[in-house]
């Protein structure tokens, strides 16, 4: 599929079809690429903070700090390392109204990963931009990786994209994050641990949209 201009429609128009996506991820994903034992649900979530995280992590805390669902299944990073146009790892230095795709596993329906796909809204304005940015920082630091969909061009509010901002947020003292010239959109798969590794794919508008991993395990993915 070609990655469309979002930027020529009305919010309204990106709106459903974002709820629209956000099913059809979730039904693909409910219907066999999930390994056995993970299940993924749709949900939406509102307010300044980042409840969305928070609640999702309503059920007990596991014992150990860094949990591992069992492996039952998906592809093995060491065989298979994902396809993308470039990784970067980051050693962090402290660790409106929208839906998201959430991952869990059914031993304590832990939240496991999270998909977030970016909407106009997120980029309105320099408030909105800072709490996506702490809603992913706060899910990484839970040991939940991310997939994080950003298919509009930076704005003032994130001159280097979505991916810039987080980066920046890790890597207090790293160097700014460059976006590669003439292609402004990012797709950035985040996998959780003392070091993030994010994945990182690069588009412009016209390109076909790059297949993704999600990370479930630090040794696995779908």
């Amino acid at each position: 599929m070609p990655v469309h201009d979002w930027t020529r429609v009305e919010a309204g128009i990106f709106y459903d079809f974002h709820n629209v996506w956000t099913a059809a991820l979730r039904n693909t994903l409910n219907e066999g690429l999930l390994p056995e034992g993970y299940y993924a649900l749709t949900e939406q979530h509102a307010g300044r903070t980042i409840p969305d995280v928070l609640a999702l992590h309503a059920s007990p805390e596991p014992d150990e700090p860094r949990w591992l669902p069992p492996d039952t299944g998906g592809i093995a990073v060491a065989e298979a390392p994902p396809r993308v146009q470039c990784k970067q790892i980051m050693e962090p230095a402290a660790l409106a109204r929208r839906r998201s795709l959430a991952i869990r596993h059914v031993s304590g329906h832990r939240l496991i990963a999270l998909i977030e796909i970016v909407s106009p809204a997120n980029k309105v304005r320099n408030l909105h931009v800072a709490e996506l940015v702490e809603k992913a920082i706060s899910a990484l630091e839970r040991s939940v990786h991310l997939l994080l969909v950003d298919l509009f061009p930076p704005g003032r509010h994130d001159p280097s994209g979505i991916h810039g901002k987080i980066a920046e947020s890790l890597e207090r003292y790293g160097e700014p994050y460059v976006l590669p010239t003439g292609a402004p959109l990012t797709l950035a798969s985040y996998l959780a641990g003392p070091s993030v590794e994010a994945y990182l794919e690069h588009l412009a508008v016209g390109a076909p949209l790059a297949d993704m991993p999600l990370f479930l395990r630090p040794d696995r993915y779908v």
